[in-house]
């Protein structure tokens, strides 16, 4: 089995390679989702009632409004994800074990990966990254945020410079979405080799 990261820092196309590659017959665990179904979780919402209680509507998170909390709190975000990093790791493990028996490659989709300490889950990790000028742009557009703003949510994740220098693999996406699909078509043939070197546990 082949374990991959798969990570990169807001709107810089994570989730686009993540989908090219599901195409592709690949296993995708996605963190951001497992991070929705842990609100769930009645241990969790006690501790998020206790400490997040602005961002609860009608007993559910506001992720809108749990975003505005921590984007600019560094406290405030190092207790959210010491709530939920923990679960969120064990889900995880649990979904990999179901492919642990086969010759089965699995991405872990994760924004964090490198933040919440999920990378000694996988094999081998891969970083999406674009240009910043670009990336300020499409967080503004996507979120319709100042640029100030825009800014601050950037600079709250670990930096570009510092994935791509822990990655085993780096893919820029700054251009098109045909240029992104000729990457994941060469990430594809190197995934493939790692695969022949037995680079999975």
């Amino acid at each position: 089995m082949l374990k991959i990261g798969l990570t990169g820092n807001i709107a810089c196309g994570k989730s686009s390679v993540s989908k090219e590659l599901e195409k592709r017959g690949i296993h995708i665990i996605d963190a951001d989702l497992i991070s929705r179904e842990i609100y769930k979780n009645e241990d969790v919402m006690m501790e998020m009632r206790k400490f997040f209680y602005d961002a609860i509507d009608n007993g559910e998170i506001n992720r809108k409004k749990l975003g505005e909390l921590v984007f600019y709190n560094e406290d405030k975000l190092k207790k959210l994800n010491q709530i939920t990093h923990k679960k969120i790791k064990s889900i995880i493990e649990e979904r990999l074990s179901k492919y642990q028996e086969k010759n089965e490659i699995a991405v872990v989709d994760a924004a964090l990966l490198y933040e919440a300490g999920f990378e000694d889950m996988v094999d081998k990790v891969i970083v999406v990254y674009c240009d910043e000028k670009e990336q300020l742009k499409r967080v503004m557009l996507r979120d319709n945020l100042s640029k100030d703003e825009a800014t601050k949510r950037i600079n709250s994740q670990m930096s570009q410079e510092k994935k791509i220098k822990r990655a085993d693999y780096i893919i820029d996406n700054s251009y098109t979405r045909e240029d992104l699909k000729d990457n994941v078509i060469k990430l594809m043939l190197k995934i493939r080799a790692w695969m022949l070197e037995g680079g999975g546990i």
